[in-house]
């Protein structure tokens, strides 16, 4: 089949949950696309940032090495972060070469695409906007919190989450990716700092609702503090709704089997604890629940599998 003719999925995300799909996803015979978020601001990224008023490099350059066949060297370098040195501790080596091709290029994502093609990226990868965001919360109790790094550190239940400036431009090549998806995957993540700010944007909630493509969530294992502490998998999909609108998702992937007692008490002293799938509440706002178990044991945080995740959206395909 040619890459033409091969289903399109799009996923949309950002933070460490969005490379282990696409790694498993690239190596199926499908035409990838990776939407990803621009708005954070801590560490590395935050200092390129504020020094050079670019999107923030950070989840760019992690989908870049999930998505690339470059030698395994090569990736070393993209992902290695400095320790010692005036001016480079804690910098990427990826965030500089994307910042450097940005002040090549004078375009962030004419940086991207060069840096992909160097890396041999499969599939594409898009920054959800081209502009500098700033991520803002409001709390329930009306406060307001400004930066993606400072919201979860408040540890209140957030109520909303938008972006300045007020107006936005979503990158063209993003709102054309979704309508031609057959199918659209929002990634596990934090969901107000890494999820959120991708489908909030003007033009980007509009083309997920009218999509003709399924739009499914691959639901997060663990709850995570100062996000979505306590909250079940129905409470996910609904702080998505409300974002984004009625009508914006019609599936749910979930893991089904019980979280590891080990696992857990790791978890426990970030006071995250295993999200509850209360499936009843999640047939009644007509969301379709697909079950498996899709972790992989091998590492000691719960990290989906990458494998077993691909493999079950590809079945999605041919349903």
């Amino acid at each position: 089949m040619s890459e033409e003719n091969q289903p399109r999925i799009v996923v949309i995300g950002g933070g460490t949950g969005m490379p282990v799909l696409l790694r498993g996803l690239k190596q199926l015979p499908v035409h990838l696309t990776a939407l990803v978020t621009v708005s954070d601001d801590g560490g590395s990224t935050g200092r390129l940032r504020n020094g050079m008023s670019i999107p923030a490099p950070g989840d760019i350059r992690n989908v870049i090495a999930a998505l690339s066949d470059a030698e395994p060297m090569l990736l070393e370098l993209f992902q290695h972060r400095f320790e010692n040195g005036d001016g480079l501790v804690g910098h990427s080596m990826g965030n500089l070469l994307l910042a450097a091709m940005t002040s090549i290029t004078g375009n962030f994502y004419t940086g991207i695409k060069e840096i992909s093609r160097v890396f041999n990226v499969r599939g594409k990868v898009y920054p959800i906007s081209n502009e500098n965001l700033t991520l803002h919360a409001e709390m329930e109790d009306g406060s307001i919190v400004i930066g993606e790094s400072s919201i979860p550190l408040v540890n209140k239940r957030i109520k909303r989450v938008f972006l300045s400036p007020a107006k936005i431009n979503p990158l063209p090549n993003a709102i054309r990716a979704i309508k031609r998806a057959d199918l659209i995957v929002i990634s596990p993540g934090s969901l107000y700092t890494s999820i959120l700010p991708n489908m909030i944007i003007p033009k980007i909630d509009d083309a997920i609702r009218s999509s003709k493509g399924k739009v499914v969530y691959v639901c997060n294992v663990m709850t995570q503090a100062g996000e979505t502490t306590s909250y079940s998998a129905s409470e996910h999909v609904q702080a998505i709704i409300d974002h984004v609108g009625e009508g914006c998702l019609d599936s749910i992937v979930v893991h089904n089997e019980p979280i590891q007692k080990s696992i857990r008490d790791v978890y426990a002293e970030e006071h995250a604890e295993p999200v509850i799938y209360d499936t009843d509440r999640l047939l009644k706002m007509g969301i379709r629940i697909i079950e498996g178990d899709i972790i992989n044991y091998d590492q000691t945080t719960v990290r989906h599998d990458t494998h077993k995740i691909a493999n079950l959206l590809l079945s999605m395909l041919n349903e």
